[in-house]
């Protein structure tokens, strides 16, 4: 089985990993701080936390702006559920910004919409939550316009795009946002094995966010309420979390941040070949790729006409070994989501990216041969599909 994503550990990843393990340090010591210094100084921001998980990240982002009980954040239902269960988690309530069919991206013209309505009504969002969904970047510009407009903050959930750019800018600079979070799971495009990191360009958010993913306690006495009694004093001043990352997973973290840019231009590079071979594959097409901005091509999505049965296409292409996969279902689909109000078709637009959504295998590994059985295989597959539907014997 040819899986649609998978991690590229090198004998220097391991060495790195080795060379931590028989060090002083396995939890907090200094490859933590060399990899948040590193990472930040990549991406052009001032500040970067590390935690062990980009959900914790996007957590601890929330409560570094305020939000709470009577607040609401609104994010895109084309994700993975962490990026709204975020704001639950801080007692804050949810909502959903319709995306773009053909990129997944939150839609700028159906948030300003939402906002409007939302502003007759005095129910503005405190924050709102773009995902760089695949690996492209939103158009920050015009969010963060809408940002100064109607008066909420931006977190940047960049679980998928570390290393794309926008409009000159590399993502996590936090040029049009307060907080950018990334992710290091071994899907993404780099890993840690489990990570995540915070970026801001605020000292004060850093601070916050270093505080909370470290139990809430401080050995700093100019931030103590109450007389140290010695040197050795630490004091809990909030109600913190053990969000930190460990010495181990920041060594495999810091050695793949070398490799990022090639594993990047190595993406592009794949996702080009199959642009290039499915230009003319009738029932199939790949996500719109904006101007002005690269993706990490986390993800390699192409999206069916509504003609062609999915089901049918999933489970043949399966069937040849290759492990596609469906991101995302959208987040208010889930259970949990739609006890809390949300209906099965909340958002119509993102209802037509869903049923014809298909991720296809894309990462640095994936060499020549495989890619050319992927493609081989889904031009095979589309063609019969197109056959059977237009003779009345598509499989539903």
């Amino acid at each position: 089985m040819i899986p649609y994503g998978r991690q590229w550990i090198s004998d220097d990843d391991v060495s790195a990993v080795s060379r931590t393990l028989r060090s002083d340090y396995l939890t907090q010591g200094p490859k933590v701080t060399e990899f948040e210094q590193a990472l930040s100084s990549f991406c052009g921001a001032e500040f970067a936390v590390a935690v062990n998980s980009a959900t914790s990240a996007l957590h601890i982002a929330c409560l570094a702006l305020g939000v709470g009980p009577g607040d609401s954040v609104w994010t895109s239902p084309i994700t993975f559920v962490a990026s709204s269960n975020c704001a639950l988690y801080c007692g804050a309530e949810v909502d959903f910004v319709d995306v773009e069919p053909d990129t997944g991206l939150m839609c700028v013209k159906a948030l300003r919409q939402k906002l409007t309505k939302a502003k007759a009504r005095g129910s503005l969002p405190k924050v709102v939550i773009p995902v760089h969904f695949a690996g492209q970047p939103c158009d920050m510009e015009e969010i963060s316009a809408l940002g100064n407009e109607f008066g909420f903050r931006i977190i940047e959930d960049a679980a998928h795009a570390i290393g794309a750019v926008y409009k000159g800018k590399t993502i996590g600079a936090c040029h049009y946002s307060d907080i950018t979070v990334f992710s290091f799971h071994p899907v993404k495009i780099i890993t840690s094995a489990e990570g995540g990191m915070a970026l801001t360009n605020s000292e004060n958010l850093a601070r916050k966010m270093r505080l909370l993913s470290g139990h809430g306690i401080t050995r700093d006495a100019s931030e103590m309420p109450n007389e140290t009694e010695g040197e050795w004093g630490y004091q809990q001043i909030h109600l913190g979390f053990n969000y930190r990352l460990s010495d181990v997973h920041a060594a495999l973290g810091l050695a793949q941040l070398e490799r990022l840019e090639s594993f990047v231009a190595q993406r592009n590079e794949l996702a080009k070949v199959y642009d290039g071979s499915f230009i003319a594959c009738e029932g199939l097409r790949p996500l719109r790729q904006k101007d002005e901005r690269r993706s990490s091509y986390h993800l390699y999505v192409v999206l069916l006409d509504q003609s062609t049965s999915r089901q049918a296409s999933f489970r043949a292409l399966k069937a040849a070994g290759i492990g596609v996969n469906v991101h995302y279902i959208p987040v208010y689909k889930q259970p949990y989501y739609q006890a809390l109000g949300f209906d099965d078709t909340y958002c119509n637009q993102a209802e037509d990216y869903y049923c014809r959504a298909i991720t296809l295998p894309l990462y640095p590994a994936l060499d020549a041969k495989d890619q050319r059985h992927v493609i081989d295989t889904v031009l095979s597959v589309m063609s019969d599909n197109v056959v059977s539907s237009s003779t009345g014997e598509q499989s539903a």
